[in-house]
């Protein structure tokens, strides 16, 4: 199967500079790695378009039974959007095709029947704690952090995270987090339910290729009907969300162009505390 834009290797992971994401294949596990250590992992277009057209092709491959999403190094799973890029003028959903309905990273709604685990191997903030809430299990290092911020920059976590959350964890807990931004650590999300494993940041990729490879060992017709039955995923469509994303996408529109939207960034980028108006 050829995957977009990328080399598939069974070498061990090996960062390459000028991709922006690495794809490997462990026997019947596929291992996509975002590949932009220097920007914290954090997510453009370009990683958008080769996350998304991996997934995609992944559907379509019998040879793969499950999926592994990482990211370069040890310090970042994903610092969320790319904010530089963002300032740019850069656009980091396509507007057209197929992979317009792809999400956030080309992952948030792109629902497939193959199992997907999040091996967290660091912060996982805004953007990076909604890829893990959009994976059906994940595995963090014991330096890893959650959660979603978005609120102190006067915007919502609009991946997903505001509905998805209250579904994972407690929803007292969710609302908490939601409400006040503060995140919480690896141990934390374990108590909660977010994660399934929390080992050592050099046994995370391992631990989660034997997760994988104790799901691959499994008929893949039948795990895959569990999945679809499971989340309700019709036509590559979950059937219960259908509504939340309108809202989600509503509201999310209307807060970006509020005052307070535009106080955030610039606080933050001022180092000063932002001045909120409810306007």
């Amino acid at each position: 199967m050829r995957y977009p834009g990328v080399n598939v290797t069974e070498a061990p992971l090996a960062a390459v500079d000028s991709t922006p994401l690495i794809v490997e294949q462990h026997n019947h596990v596929l291992v996509l790695t975002i590949n932009r250590p220097d920007a914290r992992n954090a997510i453009d277009l370009a990683v958008t378009e080769a996350l998304g057209d991996a997934i995609e092709a992944v559907e379509a491959d019998p040879s793969v039974r499950a999926v592994i999403l990482t990211g370069t190094g040890d310090k970042s799973f994903c610092a969320g959007a790319d904010l530089k890029a963002i300032a740019r003028g850069e656009n980091l959903l396509p507007s057209t095709g197929k992979r317009a309905q792809w999400g956030f990273a080309g992952y948030t709604s792109h629902h497939i029947s193959k199992p997907t685990i999040a091996a967290v191997n660091g912060a996982a903030l805004g953007g990076g704690t909604e890829l893990v809430l959009a994976s059906d299990l994940a595995v963090a290092s014991t330096g890893a952090i959650f959660g979603l911020p978005e609120v102190k920059r006067g915007i919502i976590a609009g991946a997903g995270g505001v509905f998805r959350l209250p579904l994972q964890i407690p929803r007292k807990i969710a609302y908490e987090l939601m409400f006040t931004g503060a995140p919480i650590d690896a141990e934390r999300a374990l108590e909660l339910g977010l994660v399934n494993r929390v080992v050592a940041a050099d046994e995370v990729l391992a631990t989660a290729i034997a997760l994988a490879n104790s799901i691959a060992e499994n008929a893949p017709l039948a795990v895959q009907a569990s999945k679809r039955v499971a989340q309700q995923i019709v036509d590559g469509v979950v059937v219960s969300e259908e509504r939340l994303w309108e809202i989600s996408t509503e509201e999310r529109a209307c807060v970006r162009e509020s005052d307070d939207a535009k106080e955030g960034p610039r606080a933050f980028a001022e180092k000063r505390s932002p001045v909120w108006t409810a306007r």
